[in-house]
């Protein structure tokens, strides 16, 4: 009998193994997706005949309905069952895939990857959250979020090297070939998953789920269309109502749309009825505080990956497999503290580590302000990536915990559509205010050096002012001295030219930057939300009803 105490042991974390093994590869596929191809955007949209702009459109679109979706996929979870739920996305992600990787054409590659996984994902995501609280013991969850974030953390570091290197040496489309046979691994797997039966499946809330999806959808695509439209006037070209950007009115359209959904659902509740949020459960402030944190979260982490990519291709004219390579100490760091602050320090205050992880992202992103100038090499980046990472693990390893904790588990779904809806909204946030801030202060820096500059043409400055209404895109010097050359100007006003975007381009980084830094320093007010104790802790139980 005693002799078979350590085999049972051993078989039951044989047994939790392999679910998280499950789960972190799920969540790996659904962030590899938003990065594994935006290297090859070019090579794709020549092998199916359309322009980058279709291809980007595909992107977009993924993460639009993604985003959208969330709510609405955690509620599905609750009523078909977590684990259910997890298998039908798996399937319906795999069949986009398989469309994709033979797509001949744009629109077909839309419906695979856009829709078809963009609706996968939306199922699948919420599930993981709620299948770590059914499979885990609290005091084990937050090392399992930590593990869990950390794979989507990969993802983001690996999707560019391996994308890169499989359009070079195969083909792109491998890649989503690639996923089906991961996706046919996964259900194998699945099977050793375990979940809570779902004894009194609720009813879907058909308009909480139209208004949900519509008010998200057009924030989103808002969001997501700024860099092109401009915020609040609109760039030179680009649509307008009554002389404003289309993001400012789709932003404000998507935000009366939630208002809307907020009183339906509040008078769904006072009625005893089944709304698709519980509005009390947004009331939880450990909850909310929880999801917050997971918008601040990722808009840095977005912010970052989107910078310094560009210093590293374009300004320092490495490849997409050097610059993943150079990436990769940020997921370096974060799988450490992901995985090591729990098993190190298992009673720490949730709220300090938040804290201290905000603090070394701050402090590493300001390094990264001082030591990227003109003299600046790839090995500037690779400490201060490493802190960022150790900050990102550090809020990691808590978030998850924290937010699945504030609720019954029987609500572990919803909190995962809630959680999982912000960390997109804060990716997509990140990447349209940094790359806004980057391209207006980009374009601001080169048309003053270009009026200030005595060697520059008065024509060409007359065409410089024109012809960048728009915003200039952020060029590499063979690039630009390309373009300059197409348009007949001079080896003096070229090389004056080349000189102004090397400072401008410096000074846009930096801009960007800061507003990361920025963010942070916000996140840091925001962390008060965030419990002092521990999941499973003996104060635990005050969060763990909504409300």
């Amino acid at each position: 009998m005693t002799r078979g105490v350590p085999d049972a042991r051993t078989a039951a974390a044989a047994g939790t193994g392999l679910v998280l093994m499950t789960l972190a590869t799920g969540q790996f596929l659904m962030t590899l997706d938003s990065s594994v191809m935006n290297v090859s955007i070019a090579y794709v949209a020549e092998d199916l005949g359309t322009t980058v702009t279709g291809i980007q459109t595909a992107i977009t679109l993924y993460t639009l309905v993604m985003a959208s979706l969330m709510i609405v996929g955690g509620k599905l979870g609750s009523i078909l069952g977590r684990k259910r739920a997890f298998a039908i996305g798996a399937v319906i992600y795999g069949i986009g895939s398989f469309t994709t990787g033979v797509a001949p054409n744009l629109t077909v590659m839309i419906i695979g990857w856009s829709f078809l996984e963009g609706i996968g994902a939306a199922l699948i995501m919420p599930a993981i959250v709620a299948l770590v609280a059914t499979n885990f013991a609290p005091e084990r969850r937050p090392a399992t979020y930590g593990m869990i974030a950390a794979a989507g953390a990969a993802a983001v570091a690996v999707g560019p090297i391996l994308g890169g290197a499989v359009t070079t040496y195969a083909s792109w489309r491998l890649v989503f070939i690639g996923e089906v046979v991961v996706v046919a691994i996964i259900l194998l797997l699945t099977r050793r998953v375990k979940d809570a039966p779902v004894t009194d499946p609720p009813r879907l809330d058909l308009p909480g789920a139209v208004l949900s999806a519509s008010g998200l959808a057009l924030v989103v695509l808002g969001v997501l269309r700024s860099s092109e439209w401009g915020w609040l006037m609109p760039k030179a070209g680009a649509p307008s109502v009554a002389g404003l950007s289309l993001t400012i009115w789709l932003m404000s359209i998507g935000f009366f749309v939630l208002w809307l959904l907020w009183l339906w659902i509040s008078r769904q509740e006072e009625r005893g009825g089944q709304p698709l949020i519980r509005p009390s459960t947004l009331k939880n402030n450990q909850l909310v505080g929880g999801i917050t944190m997971f918008l601040f979260q990722y808009l840095i982490q977005a912010g970052v990956f989107f910078v310094l990519p560009l210093f590293l291709s374009i300004v320092l004219g490495l490849s997409a497999l050097e610059t993943g390579v150079r990436l990769l100490p940020l997921s370096i760091g974060l799988l450490a503290t992901a995985i090591g602050v729990p098993k190190i320090w298992p009673g720490a205050s949730p709220r300090r580590v938040v804290s201290i992880g905000l603090l070394l992202m701050l402090a590493a992103t300001v390094a990264l302000i001082v030591v990227i100038d003109a003299d600046a090499t790839a090995t500037v980046v690779s400490l201060p990536l490493l802190v960022i990472g150790l900050g990102i693990g550090a809020l990691a390893s808590q978030l998850g915990a924290v937010t699945v904790s504030a609720v019954p588990d029987d609500l572990g779904p919803e909190a995962g559509g809630l959680q999982n809806t912000s960390l997109n909204l804060g990716a997509s946030l990140g990447t349209a205010l940094v790359g806004s801030v980057l391209i207006a202060t980009l374009t601001a820096g080169f048309i003053d050096g270009i009026m200030a500059s005595p060697t520059i043409p008065a024509d060409v400055k007359a065409a410089a002012t024109d012809s960048l209404g728009a915003g200039l895109p952020f060029l590499s010097d063979a690039q630009l001295e390309e373009a300059l050359a197409a348009s007949g100007v001079d080896a003096a006003t070229t090389e004056e030219a080349l000189a102004i975007n090397v400072d401008a381009r410096l000074k846009a980084i930096d801009a960007s930057l800061a507003v990361v830094a920025l963010v942070a320093v916000l996140a840091l007010f925001a962390a008060r939300r965030i419990p002092t104790v521990p999941p499973g802790g003996s104060a635990a139980g005050a969060g763990s009803s909504p409300g």
